[in-house]
């Protein structure tokens, strides 16, 4: 199996350290804190692992304080509602005793009902699209240092971006962008880890919508973001090893947050699931930052 991908299934397999207590490890990925991406598929993971029968619908999470990657992170799962139909689970993870995200996920059994969908984009296929590592590649020596070790990044996921990334061509633009995506190898047939793996890469690529319209080089620190907030339901089956379209859109940007939308469909067009996120998108001031506490890191 691929090194990248098998290494984030590895970090969605949590330790169980209690009843509703669990443990998972941290990666690096070149930006300055956990991916937020990381912290949203281990907290559905620990959610996961309290439930029986029935498959995650939607989640909603808070993103509190930046993770430390040099340490783990708990997770404690409360178990507020097991009924007939649904199940609720809200998690806490924790990290140098602190909270660092604020999840709440429901659960359902599934059942037979109305059925009706958006269309999905007509854009190209990802067959003769460019991969984004290749695009990476191609201009790694032209970026700064910061930069160049998050695009030195190697994702689970192959992506494949219809339009040109932001930071090839930083002239504002509609707001609205395509990204084709799957798993680098062949997965089990286990649902759960689809659920988890989709929740994980659903944080690339979204909030970086919101700064389509405005003109901005990346290659300078022009602008500063954070994730606030993330919301994904899952509609219908699906399978991460196979080609998703990531379609995005930016209703609104303004107050320094930055608003972002997309849907995913299969390639037979099918919606197999939303998602939503709010962050911090505003012009870098260094007057902002300011001096935080000594974090803890693992001695070697």
């Amino acid at each position: 199996m691929n090194p990248y991908l098998e290494e984030v299934i590895g970090l969605l397999d949590l330790e169980q350290l209690e009843d509703n207590l669990f443990r998972g490890e941290s990666r690096d990925i070149g930006a300055p804190q956990v991916f937020g991406g990381q912290i949203l598929g281990q907290a559905l993971s620990a959610a996961h692992r309290t439930v029986d029968g029935t498959a995650p619908h939607s989640l909603h999470a808070y993103f509190l304080r930046p993770g430390d990657f040099h340490c783990p992170v708990v997770y404690q799962v409360e178990r507020s509602r097991d009924g007939k139909s649904y199940a609720n689970r809200r998690v806490v993870a924790i990290q140098h005793g602190r909270p660092i995200l604020n999840l709440a996920a429901s659960f359902h059994g599934g059942e037979q009902g109305f059925d009706h969908q958006d269309e999905m984009p007509e854009v190209d296929g990802p067959e003769g699209l460019t991969r984004s590592i290749d695009i990476h590649a191609s201009i790694i020596d032209q970026v700064p240092e910061k930069m160049r070790r998050l695009l030195s990044h190697k994702p689970p996921f192959e992506f494949r971006p219809v339009e040109p990334p932001k930071f090839i061509e930083p002239g504002a633009r509609p707001p609205r962008k395509h990204v084709w995506m799957r798993a680098w190898d062949r997965l089990p047939d286990a649902p759960e880890l689809h659920h988890n793996l989709l929740t994980y890469v659903s944080d690339y690529e979204l909030l970086g919508t919101a700064t389509l319209p405005h003109e901005l080089n990346f290659t300078t620190r022009v602008v500063q973001m954070a994730s606030i907030d993330h919301a994904l339901w899952f509609h219908r089956p699906f399978r991460v090893d196979d080609w998703l379209l990531y379609a995005c859109d930016t209703p609104s940007n303004c107050g320094g947050r930055g608003f972002a939308r997309g849907q995913i469909f299969n390639q037979s067009g099918e919606l197999i699931a939303s998602t939503a996120q709010e962050g911090v998108v505003r012009p870098w001031d260094p007057s902002r930052r300011k001096h935080s506490p000594q974090r803890h890191r693992k001695k070697n």
